[in-house]
């Protein structure tokens, strides 16, 4: 079976930027470590609906300005 690899467009960094906050206090916010918040912004990792959640309520944003399907 061919499946097609579906890919998250994130624009986390966009939106942190824009309230004025580092990588390491939105962490902290959200309950999760740096590293995590570097790998969501380089789309190497995939949130979990609760991180996700977290974050757009976080920096004050819907969901689906957050994450996309590409």
């Amino acid at each position: 079976m061919n499946e097609k690899t579906i890919m998250i467009k994130v624009k986390i960094k966009e939106f942190r930027a824009k309230r004025g906050l580092t990588q390491e206090e939105l962490a902290r916010r959200v309950g999760v470590r740096r590293e995590t918040i570097v790998f969501l912004e380089q789309g190497k990792y995939n949130p979990s609906l609760k991180l996700a959640l977290n974050i757009s309520k976080e920096l004050k944003v819907p969901i689906d300005d957050l994450f996309s399907l590409s």
